[in-house]
């Protein structure tokens, strides 16, 4: 049998900027990297670009003040609620400059003990000992403040209420903090909402409609359309930007169905190859220390070819060998189970056999892998090959 399974490789393609051609630096730093270390392209593997310099190649930018205006035309008050935004230096801290800078006044609800995706905002072991419970309560920002004022989060040192509270003052704008696990008591201060959160959106949009708010729009519903001939992305809106300067947003990527064609088929020219390719943002997997999830973008994928459409349909190779072969060994038991895989149903879903797989999406697997390989620091691969990922054991 082969000995190698799954391969992950970290391609590095020189820093990419504003117009360069990603379709030629992709394709060109793959084969030149398959070149320098001896391995061959073959048919099924995957070509993973991160989101990050799809977004930077498109020019996909905005401004504080694109987004200031937008937020203004948009609401036409001098008052908004927000709801729910997670706690984020990268991802909100300069759309909360922007909104800050559009307003007179803005009262923002957070969840505790955590945001959307793990952040904590509080001492957990405080908030038990003092009985605070997790629903049917609001926290003033006064008894925030005297309970939980020293807290820093437990990687950056940071507390964000006072950072948040920091950015809104630098923009002259009143901002009071509301902490309660129930959207609809922003109601109690305004009427016309901006809803934050990323994944839970709809629902929270929904119940805020149906309590009689005036207006609700979601961070989606922002820079939908180009505010003087700024970037923007009509299904996310500023789902999935992140800081590009003090002034300046890099939006999530739009057209990346498109792009991933124009990669694949360059490679089908270059090599005779099929290979599946896909854009990537945040792997959707959860920090077992700091507790959070990594998903900060509205999806892991917003782009890939029709070959990693689907889930995995696999066998348990632990289950088979404990039951169903438990008296085989060696040779005997490795083709048992070859034939075993080889014979199996197309449709697996709810078997005994498939206990303890993990059938997510082929793009939501993919792209944790892809984002653990890269890394969000100084890699400098913002590309990565997967071999042998469709491979199983009897191929």
């Amino acid at each position: 049998m082969s000995r190698v399974g799954t391969i992950a490789r970290g391609i590095r393609t020189g820093v990419i900027k504003e117009g360069d051609n990603l379709v030629d630096i992709t394709v060109n730093s793959v084969i030149e990297a398959s070149n320098e270390e001896g391995f061959e392209l073959q048919d099924k593997d995957i070509v993973a670009i991160t989101e990050a310099v799809v977004g930077i190649s498109f020019g996909n930018y905005c401004t504080v003040d694109d987004i200031c205006m937008d937020i203004k035309n948009k609401f036409n008050v001098s008052h908004i609620g927000i709801v729910y935004p997670i706690l984020s230096r990268n991802r909100f801290a300069v759309l909360l400059s922007a909104f800050a800078r559009a307003m007179d006044k803005i009262t923002m609800v957070l969840s505790y003990p955590s945001d959307e995706v793990g952040n904590d905002i509080l001492d957990k072991d405080k908030l038990r000992n003092l009985n605070i419970p997790m629903s049917n309560y609001v926290m003033s920002e006064s008894e925030y403040t005297e309970k939980f004022g020293d807290f820093k989060h437990i990687f950056t040192g940071v507390n964000m209420v006072d950072f948040y509270r920091d950015l809104a003052k630098k923009e002259n704008c009143e901002i009071e903090f509301v902490f309660s696990n129930d959207s609809k008591v922003i109601l109690d201060y305004t009427k016309n909402v901006l809803v934050a959160d990323i994944h839970t959106r709809n629902e929270t949009k929904r119940i805020l409609k149906n309590e009689g708010a005036d207006k609700v729009l979601g961070l989606d519903d922002i820079m939908t359309e180009s505010i003087n001939g700024s970037g923007y992305n009509k299904e996310y809106g500023l789902l999935g930007s992140n800081r590009a300067t003090e002034e300046k947003v890099k939006l999530f990527p739009t057209d990346c169905f498109k792009l991933v064609n124009e990669i694949q088929n360059k490679f089908k020219e270059k090599t005779g190859k099929t290979i599946e390719v896909m854009v990537y943002g945040d792997g959707a997997f959860k920090d077992p220390v700091g507790k959070i999830w990594e998903l900060a973008d509205p999806v892991v994928s917003p782009g890939y070819t029709s070959g990693l459409e689907g889930s995995p349909n696999e066998l348990k190779l632990k289950y088979l060998s404990d039951n169903k072969f438990a008296n085989l060994r060696g040779e005997e038991l490795n083709e048992a189970i070859k034939k075993e895989i080889i014979e199996k149903n197309k449709n697996l879903k709810g078997t005994i056999e498939t206990q303890g797989t993990t059938p997510r999406r082929y793009t939501d697997l993919i792209g944790s892998l892809c984002d653990l390989t890269s890394g969000s620091g100084d890699k400098g691969t913002p590309v990565v090959l997967i071999q042998n990922y469709f491979k199983n054991y009897a191929d």
